[in-house]
């Protein structure tokens, strides 16, 4: 969506992230960010810690997988994401009782170089065959750039797979 509010935020996972699943297959991992901000106290010239602040994340499909294996309690990282209101009913069934929350949808998450050191990993996973080849070890029926296509009526003598060095346009 255009003109979402989008933040990155540097801070602390205060437990490991929790993975689930929805009930149409998908992950999302959900933790939580606590932030603490620094600044220079002028008059003694100390640094001071600011109100900590806590913020609810949660984050889809390989990102959300990819969180749940990499990190976990403790961890300094840095997380990007787009602000979302939530609206629940603190009791069930009393619409007194409404409440509304902001939580970050992470577009993006790893862990903080300032305090730590990281190797990253590429990740592959397999995925059903959702009409593509990729992923699968055996060339899809219906996909015309993995089988040799049949050689048209006027192709050259000699050429049996149907290619020419004729441009195709």
């Amino acid at each position: 969506m255009a003109n979402e509010p989008t933040i990155t935020i540097t801070g602390n996972l205060t437990h490991d992230p929790e993975l689930r699943f929805t009930t149409s297959g998908l992950p999302v991992a959900s933790f939580t960010i606590a932030s603490t901000p620094r600044f220079r106290d002028g008059a003694t010239g100390e640094w001071k810690d600011g109100d900590t602040w806590f913020v609810r994340c949660s984050a889809w499909r390989d990102l959300g997988q990819n969180v749940a294996e990499s990190l976990g309690r403790g961890s300094a990282v840095v997380a990007t994401g787009r602000l979302r209101p939530r609206t629940y009913e603190a009791t069930p069934g009393d619409p007194t009782t409404k409440r509304t929350v902001v939580e970050l949808t992470v577009d993006d998450i790893g862990p903080s170089l300032r305090r730590a050191t990281a190797k990253a990993i590429k990740t592959t996973r397999e995925r059903p065959n959702e009409g593509t080849s990729f992923g699968t070890s055996a060339p899809a029926a219906n996909d015309p750039w993995m089988t040799g296509a049949p050689a048209p009526a006027s192709a050259p003598a000699g050429n049996s797979g149907g290619f020419s060095d004729d441009p195709p346009f």
